[in-house]
């Protein structure tokens, strides 16, 4: 994998990928011995974010945001480059057969966790599938943040918490959406996808301003 990378990119290390999968930007499965497989869609995340810091000079945090959109579907800023290319190849990555599905191996491996534990996310509502059984691709960040909270030792059981919170949030979003949508014209939509985008900036920002605040109660004597 680093000999791939160094093709482009001759001054990366393992040092750096492993720092970039402890920023949570990367989630490379491990074996039962503990060494890292990384999958074809993990190296079209690395070249992204390596293009981000080389072409762009884009600190961590921002290329994170960038990522989350891949994930979800949404388009990232920025015109032709390197670096739209890279997020390119990112996203043809985890595409699946052309209409944004995976099967479950691959949806399982990009993400980082098991079959049964994918089956377990499904049970629980965390993810769900089409009639075939493949999941969208878009759901990735879903299955990547349950796959490293399992690691803390919080199963999908454990997660309907967040699933139920989250449907609250999205109803909220969805008043002060649905009025723009009704325009339907592309202009609308446009804005539409703009107004979301910041709301559910706003809203991981609220929720994690509050989740610290509650977290630092607790380390209080």
């Amino acid at each position: 994998m680093l000999s791939v990378l160094r093709d482009d990119f001759p001054d990366v290390t393992i040092s750096k990928i492993r720092y970039l999968e402890s920023e949570d930007l990367v989630h490379p499965e491990r074996t039962a011995s503990g060494y890292r497989k990384f999958s074809t869609a993990d190296v079209a995340r690395l070249r992204y974010v390596l293009a981000a810091q080389r072409d762009q000079y884009l600190p961590l945090r921002v290329i994170k945001e960038h990522l989350a959109a891949l994930d979800s579907g949404l388009p990232l800023p920025g015109g032709p480059g390197p670096v739209a290319e890279a997020a390119e190849a990112a996203q043809s990555a985890v595409a699946g057969n052309g209409d944004g599905t995976m099967g479950p191996e691959e949806f399982a491996e990009a993400a980082g966790m098991g079959l049964d534990q994918l089956a377990d996310c499904v049970q629980f509502g965390l993810l769900t599938t089409d009639a075939e059984g493949r999941h969208p691709a878009a759901d990735l960040a879903v299955a990547r943040a349950a796959a490293g909270l399992a690691r803390h030792g919080l199963e999908p059981r454990h997660l309907r918490v967040y699933r139920t919170a989250a449907e609250r949030e999205a109803g909220l979003v969805e008043q002060l959406v649905t009025p723009v949508l009704r325009a339907r014209s592309d202009d609308a939509r446009g804005r539409a996808t703009e107004k979301l985008r910041e709301l559910a900036g706003l809203s991981a920002q609220l929720h994690t301003a509050l989740l610290e605040s509650r977290l630092r109660d607790l380390l209080r004597p």
